[in-house]
């Protein structure tokens, strides 16, 4: 059992530093998105930074977390008693599908910044500031999932955070016509 509680303690570690490189590399999006509509030599400067910035978040700490964290949860899984009886229950298979949402997540994280490392902008920065909602959701169905080991229950927390993100993205459209006004 202690051999299990430290697979799960890396796990952990590796899941956070993975959710925390999926929120800010989204939010390095929106920068570099809003530093392409700058003057020069600004642009070219805040650019040049931001390709850094996203480079080092991305290779150094976002995909490893990735790999790691699934390494330590397919460990756990596959290898341990626990981990085994956990594979038979419903609620794992909901949360291995989130995973799995989460993976699809990040290949598109992935494809958006090979675009604009390329300088090649397909998105808006508004849509950029939506898009981070994706991971916030996938974040609060797992953790739902895993405190109350419940395939129907967790229902209730994610149609939670459904109603939590509806009302940000009308924050969010809100606050954008109030920056729009002032800007007039």
């Amino acid at each position: 059992m202690e051999f299990y509680n430290y697979l799960k303690s890396l796990h952990l570690i590796f899941v956070i530093t993975w959710f925390a490189g999926l929120f800010y590399i989204v939010r390095l999006f929106v920068y570099q998105i809003e530093a392409a509509e700058k003057s020069s030599p600004e642009r070219e400067i805040l650019q040049k930074q931001y390709k850094i910035m996203t480079y080092r978040l991305w290779y150094i700490i976002t995909w490893p977390s990735a790999i790691l964290a699934s390494i330590f949860a397919f460990w756990m899984l596959l290898f341990t008693d626990l981990g085994k009886a956990w594979l038979l229950m419903p609620w794992m298979h909901v949360k291995l599908g989130f995973v799995f949402l989460l993976f699809l997540y990040q290949g598109k994280c992935q494809q958006i910044y090979s675009q604009l490392q390329k300088d090649d902008i397909k998105y808006s920065s508004n849509f950029m500031r939506l898009w981070n909602e994706g991971t916030t959701i996938i974040l609060f169905a797992v953790v739902f999932l895993v405190i109350l080991k419940d395939a129907v229950n967790w229902i209730y927390g994610v149609i939670g955070i459904f109603l939590f993100s509806i009302t940000i993205m009308l924050g969010f459209k809100m606050y954008k016509r109030i920056r729009e006004r002032n800007k007039s």
